[in-house]
């Protein structure tokens, strides 16, 4: 099922994400991500962005299922392949031209935190929320890329500590460290997040795209300089044998069943 965009307040497009129950990403996933940022483009072009999910999660990060057996199969050019895809996909919603807010309505862990620091301003639903970025415990290295973007949305302190130690904050947390900048009730979540959004009118949105650009020219700069460390390390330590190791047993912990894959021996 392709992402529903809704038009609201005459000039703000409200995107729900809607791959699958809980945003798990994957090629489904990528591509759905897309095709909304295209139909935004040509249906939608004077409109701001509010981009949320539904239920309990906003969005889960890499789908395990999908990820897990690509890394044990150790095929660089495969895992290479893989991140540039997903690559991309980050970096359009990261460099998006008019104003983007996440109106995060459930958990965001992982590649699902960071779809959410791709965007401008972050708006969380108050409630039992969990937030992480989980890769390393995981036995998954986080991009150069993504460090690039993280250290963009919170700073070079909060980006280390969540990026190396993995850890599971609750919203109050999350707000003090400035993952979201906004907590609002459940149910004013999409008002208040269309209202941001509407701050900046169509007829600003040309010098919005510049302030924007000029605001990440520093960040894109040292994202191309880190290019070079994602190919030349990154698919090595996808498939590293540890790595291997720490995935599988991941698995077990988080989904609760054996692993449907074969690890190398």
């Amino acid at each position: 099922m392709s992402w529903s965009i809704e038009r609201r307040h005459d000039h703000v497009a409200v995107v729900t994400m809607n791959t699958n129950k809980v945003n798990a990403q994957n090629p489904a996933f990528f591509a759905d991500l897309h095709a909304a940022f295209d139909r935004l483009d040509k249906e939608f072009s004077d409109c701001a962005v509010v981009l949320t999910g539904t239920g309990a999660v906003f969005t889960a990060g890499l789908d395990f299922d999908h990820h897990f057996p690509l890394f044990a199969r150790r095929s660089l050019t495969e895992i290479d392949a893989w991140f540039d895809a997903y690559r991309a996909t980050n970096v359009r919603l990261f460099t998006y031209p008019r104003p983007t807010v996440a109106a995060i309505n459930g958990h965001a862990y992982a590649g699902g935190l960071i779809t959410a620091f791709d965007c401008d301003h972050r708006i969380a639903a108050e409630g039992p929320l969990q937030f992480a970025l989980n890769e390393v415990p995981i036995g998954i290295p986080m991009p150069a890329v993504y460090c690039e973007i993280i250290k963009h949305a919170v700073g070079p302190r909060v980006a280390s500590e969540l990026t190396l130690f993995g850890q599971v904050y609750d919203l109050a947390a999350a707000a003090r460290m400035g993952i979201v900048q906004q907590t609002v009730a459940p149910n004013k979540l999409l008002d208040t997040a269309i209202a941001w959004a509407s701050l900046v009118q169509p007829d600003c949105h040309t010098a919005y795209a510049f302030s924007k650009r000029a605001l990440q020219a520093t960040t894109m700069a040292a994202i191309d300089a880190a290019a070079r460390l994602d190919r030349d390390w990154l698919s090595r330590g996808m498939s590293d044998l540890g790595s291997l190791r720490a995935h599988a047993r991941r698995y077990r912990e988080l989904k609760g069943k054996e692993i449907t894959w074969a690890l190398p021996g």
